[in-house]
């Protein structure tokens, strides 16, 4: 059997040199480099198989994750705002048909403010609240005519006795004035020529004011004082009160008054944060607020009002302290001189006040708690729902145990507290451990579960005396 020659073609460029070569090895050849580019297609495909694969789970997360905040969003604008929750005892109990936000039209002078007995429990008797004996009464007589006393057999009724009936009234606010008269006095006798240095004429002296040349009383400050910061009443509502009655006083009047009484009352402040320092408890927090028309700032720029909380246990004081910035300094400055605990929630701004070695630092379970109910509110999955509602469970039950040691007398109760929380803490701690590694770090249940483990040294100082809390509402 004869060979086959092949003459092979040699590459553009290269010297022409007849080559030939046996088409059975061309063959083999040729096979030998389509199948070695079939492997390597086959493997490039399979690594972008599998980039793929990887870009559709990161992608479905990243869907999951918009989903839940799509339902948290949701929750926050038609769902209920209250936390409140059915505990894990009364699972089995019919739900509620009406929320109990819902506000009663009864008489609000009506009160559970009675009991009565009922073989074997006791039942509360609705009724009506009495009306405080301090309030000044005004007697409104209702008497019968002369005529009306005339009985039909000609005698003349005689009185024996009086129903009496209460009503609530009210005087609206009234402007007065305040005509302040000083006599002057001076000396006919001599008219001031023996009288030296001190003047020949005296004239009584003027009671100190807060605004030394202002008309406005310090009763009058106090009342828009009150409305402004404890009845959250805006200036220009105020003014259009005082327009109701008669009296033009601009928002901006007002407001510059206001500021006359902070700078008047800048020592009172002053022995408040003392007395608050003092205390072995602060409670710390911030809220954004916004102010227009501050020099070198814009009206959409957030701005913070900081609040204390603490001093003495039986009298607590409150202060409140406005920063344009939310930055750490603030409360390094404000505690200064602070040696005790401080509760806050998990803003990182209180990291460096919080480990200094005078302050111990207290972490917040009411925010813990509100992470695992958005989980509820905004996973879809009843896995995930699932374990945040063994965590909330978990978690009540703490709260039933603050709830029981608050009847005791302070400090009484604190054994029983840390013998019956510790067990409870211990279970949760396992549980957030053991989910951790099987949960996506970016879902709600992720976060609310790093959330909890990295507050978790600051968890548990609260059992370490009486006088703290689990969380930082108060504030």
């Amino acid at each position: 059997m004869g060979l086959l020659w092949y003459n092979k073609p040699m590459k553009t460029g290269a010297r022409i040199t007849p080559e030939r070569q046996p088409i059975s090895e061309i063959i083999a050849s040729e096979s030998g480099d389509v199948l070695s580019d079939i492997l390597q297609q086959n493997s490039f495909l399979r690594s972008e198989n599998t980039a793929l694969e990887i870009q559709r789970e990161q992608m479905g997360e990243e869907i999951d994750q918009l989903e839940e905040r799509i339902r948290i969003l949701e929750a926050l604008i038609f769902g209920r705002k209250s936390e409140k929750r059915v505990s894990q005892e009364d699972e089995s109990l019919q739900p509620l048909l009406f929320s109990d936000e819902i506000e009663s039209s009864a008489d609000p002078l009506l009160a559970e403010d009675e009991t009565t007995s009922v073989d074997g429990h006791t039942r509360k008797k609705r009724g009506r609240k009495p009306i405080p004996k301090d309030f000044p009464r005004v007697d409104v007589i209702y008497d019968l005519t002369e005529d009306e006393k005339l009985c039909a057999c000609g005698c003349t009724l005689t009185r024996i006795g009086e129903e009496v009936s209460e009503e609530l009234d009210i005087i609206p606010a009234k402007i007065q004035v305040i005509r302040n008269i000083r006599y002057k006095y001076a000396c006919q006798g001599c008219e001031g020529v023996n009288s030296g240095n001190v003047g020949a004429v005296k004239t009584a002296p003027f009671p100190a004011k807060i605004i030394p040349q202002g008309i406005v009383t310090a009763g009058l400050l106090a009342h828009v004082a009150v409305a402004k910061f404890a009845d959250a009443l805006p200036f220009y509502r105020q003014e259009r009160q005082f327009i109701r009655i008669g009296l033009d006083i601009t928002r901006g009047t007002l407001s510059n008054w206001m500021m006359l009484v902070a700078a008047a009352c800048g020592r009172l402040g002053e022995l408040l944060l003392e007395a608050i320092l003092a205390g072995p408890v602060i409670n710390m927090d911030e809220t954004p607020v916004q102010v227009l028309n501050e020099p070198g700032r814009a009206n959409t720029q957030k701005s913070y009002m900081w609040v204390l909380r603490g001093g003495p246990p039986d009298r607590p004081g409150v202060i409140f302290r406005y920063e344009p910035t939310r930055f750490g300094n603030v409360p390094l400055e404000l505690l200064c001189n602070y040696h005790g605990f401080l509760q806050t929630d998990g803003y990182q701004g209180y990291n460096a006040i919080g480990s200094q070695e005078d302050i111990r630092h207290l972490g917040c379970w009411a925010h813990v708690r509100r992470k695992f109910i958005d989980v509820t509110k905004g996973t879809k999955g009843t896995s995930k729902k699932s374990i945040a509602q063994e965590i909330l469970n978990l978690i009540g039950k703490l709260y039933k145990i603050e709830k029981e040691v608050s009847l005791f007398p302070p400090g009484e109760g604190q054994a029983e507290r840390k013998e019956k929380a510790e067990p409870l803490l211990k279970k949760i701690k396992e549980t957030l451990d053991l989910r951790k590694n099987t949960t996506p770090p970016k879902s709600l249940l992720g976060k609310a579960i790093n959330y909890a483990l990295n507050q978790w040294p600051l968890l548990e100082v609260y059992l370490e005396e009486y006088y703290l809390c689990m969380d930082n509402n108060i504030a």
